[in-house]
């Protein structure tokens, strides 16, 4: 059931196109920390691993689909894997360049091409539509509910008929003058709506029968002088745990809200690049500097900082029971103690930049590296 049922939209305060565009600013705090030694409390196991291709510029975050995984490369590849053993069960080559992928539901998947087009795979992993968007995709495609909903670097959501490729609606936004290239993720709402941020500080909730919104808020708004100090975008993937969803910008705020009425709950100052990860009443953040915060979702207070892994890069986090997970761009995946902030453990990868979001698999922590790694691990 859709928690949107009842409430009508409200005005948009920010609607907004993505360009492309980056912070030049230098600062001590982008030198990389040395990592120093700590004492594991948390076994992890690397139980397999894969090969999709490298992801080169872009950002490809595998997804979750019951016990399987799915994940797409740069050079066209797409598969689907067993996240329990690492056991290939499709893989397909698209003849494209891609961008952006990979979304799914587990009969339908979705990946996004340079050339501006959506590739549609059946659930055998064979090609069954594709639709000219018109427009770079960044963004994973989000699949369910009988569509495939795609955004566009012009900040646009288009949805289609996830059967036929049959366009339904576009979700317009206005062009803003500058702004982060960078993916956004968007959240189902129950059946009936979506939750997504857009560049400019804006979270909106939108109708998925009919792409208007219900509702659509500022998370932050945009100060400084510059167009570049202006930037204001959020960032990663919006939460939704019960009615709340919280979301964070960059050079702005980190925020919680009340999903079904768009109203703020509590928010503070924050800037992050990558994202954020929530896990009932935990919000685990990551700012521009590296730094891993925790805050209480409902309250909205700070549990605790780690400014240890400072200018190394680090994903978007995941709350893995006890642990926050984040990957750097040497290639480690650090795990942090939800209750202190403290390192539990460390393992590394094949040395390759982490900058997509771990994930739980069941019992299995995937991660993707920017060479086109896939690892499984098992924390005990």
């Amino acid at each position: 059931m859709s928690l949107f049922k009842r409430f009508p939209a409200i005005s948009a305060l920010f609607a907004l196109t993505l360009l492309a565009a980056c912070s030049t600013v230098k600062d001590a705090r982008r030198i990389p920390t040395s990592l120093t030694n700590i004492k594991p409390e948390l076994e992890v196991q690397q139980v397999w691993s894969a090969s999709v291709g490298a992801t080169e510029q872009y950002l490809f975050q595998p997804i979750a689909v019951g016990e399987a995984v799915y994940a797409a490369a740069t050079n066209g590849t797409v598969v689907k894997i067993n996240a329990d053993d690492g056991r290939e069960i499709w893989r397909k080559k698209l003849p494209v360049v891609l961008s952006a992928g990979v979304g799914s539901d587990g009969e339908l998947t979705a990946v996004g091409g340079k050339d501006g087009y959506i590739y549609v795979l059946n659930a055998q992993g064979e090609l069954l539509w594709k639709a000219d968007v018109k427009r770079e995709i960044l963004s994973a495609p989000l699949v369910g509910n009988g569509l495939v909903l795609v955004r566009t670097s012009d900040g646009n959501i288009t949805a289609f008929n996830g059967v036929n490729g049959e366009q339904k609606w576009v979700f317009h936004n206005r062009s803003i003058p500058l702004n982060l290239r960078a993916p956004n993720g968007m959240t189902f709402a129950g059946e009936g709506a979506i939750i997504a941020g857009f560049p400019g500080g804006a979270l909106a909730a939108i109708n998925l029968a009919t792409g208007e919104a219900y509702w659509q808020i500022p998370v932050s708004y945009a100060t400084g002088v510059t167009e570049v100090e202006r930037i204001n975008d959020v960032v990663g993937t919006p939460t939704l745990v019960g009615r709340e969803t919280c979301a964070v910008t960059f050079q702005g705020r980190i925020a919680c809200f009340d999903a079904q009425a768009g109203q703020a709950i509590w928010e503070h100052p924050f800037s992050s690049y990558g994202g954020l990860a929530q896990a009932e009443a935990a919000l685990a953040a990551v700012n521009e500097w590296s730094a891993v915060s925790l805050y209480d979702a409902t309250t909205g207070r700070l549990h605790w900082q780690n400014t240890k892994l400072q200018g190394r890069n680090v994903s978007a986090p995941a709350i893995i029971g006890a642990a926050v997970v984040v990957g750097d761009y040497k290639g480690f995946l650090h795990f942090l103690s939800v209750a202190t902030g403290d390192f539990v453990a460390r393992i590394k990868t094949g040395g390759s930049a982490i900058t997509a979001q771990p994930i739980l698999v069941g019992k299995t922590l995937i991660v993707q590296t920017q060479n086109g790694g896939l690892y499984g691990f098992k924390p005990r």
